[in-house]
């Protein structure tokens, strides 16, 4: 197979595999999102969920937010991991969304990358998932299993992005970067396939006898 009849092929499995997409990540509207998915950083979708409603049930706007301190935020956040980063980016990011932006979270990259905490990666979910705007998010999932399927050389989750946007029509991105996560954690685990294991590995690359080594980002 040529990468893009690889990119074709593996789109048509995702598609049968995981039909239907629920977001990960709990939560009500793009304010709560974006705390999650801030959240999320080096930690399970599950414990960000178990952890928000205790945050959202003392503030779940950016107002009543920018009122609570810092250290009664990384009380709450403490069980997400990177808890001084994080409460001071939750407590700023609130502050500047009042303050700038009228209580509302922005619908524009360059924005949204502009609040504290707020990478090109959690900018993408919140445009992709918020606010329905193409987008194609690459987590550690995505970038470990582009290598796998050769779908990319990046070192890194940006180059990792660009290649699979080439790839993948544009109304696609949504839906399957949420496909590759899935199938990644379900059936392809980091540590449970290195190229040769799970089923969509090998029917893409049924002579494949050696374990791939990948680009970390």
């Amino acid at each position: 197979m040529t990468k893009q009849e690889r990119a074709n092929y593996i789109h048509q499995r995702l598609e049968k595999l995981f039909p239907v997409t629920p977001i990960p990540l709990d939560h009500k509207d793009p304010y709560t999102l974006l705390i999650a998915v801030l959240l999320s950083a080096q930690c399970t979708d599950v414990r960000v969920n178990q952890v928000t409603p205790h945050l959202f049930k003392v503030a779940d706007t950016p107002e009543k937010m920018s009122k609570i301190s810092v250290e009664k935020i990384k009380e709450i956040i403490r069980p997400c991991g990177l808890s001084p980063r994080k409460s001071k980016a939750i407590s700023d990011l609130s502050k500047i969304l009042v303050k700038k932006h009228k209580g509302q979270v922005p619908e524009s990259f360059e924005e949204l990358e502009a609040l504290p905490g707020v990478g090109h990666k959690t900018a993408s979910v919140v445009m992709s998932q918020a606010f329905g705007h193409p987008a194609f998010p690459v987590d550690t999932h995505i970038h470990r299993l582009a290598q796998i399927w050769k779908l990319t050389k990046g070192k890194n989750v940006e180059q990792t992005e660009e290649d699979l946007k080439k790839l993948f029509p544009k109304d696609s991105w949504n839906k399957l970067h949420l496909q590759i996560i899935f199938y990644g954690r379900e059936f392809c685990p980091a540590r449970g396939c290195d190229g040769l294991r799970c089923e969509l590995c090998k029917e893409i690359y049924p002579k494949r006898k050696t374990a791939i080594m990948r680009n970390k980002s």
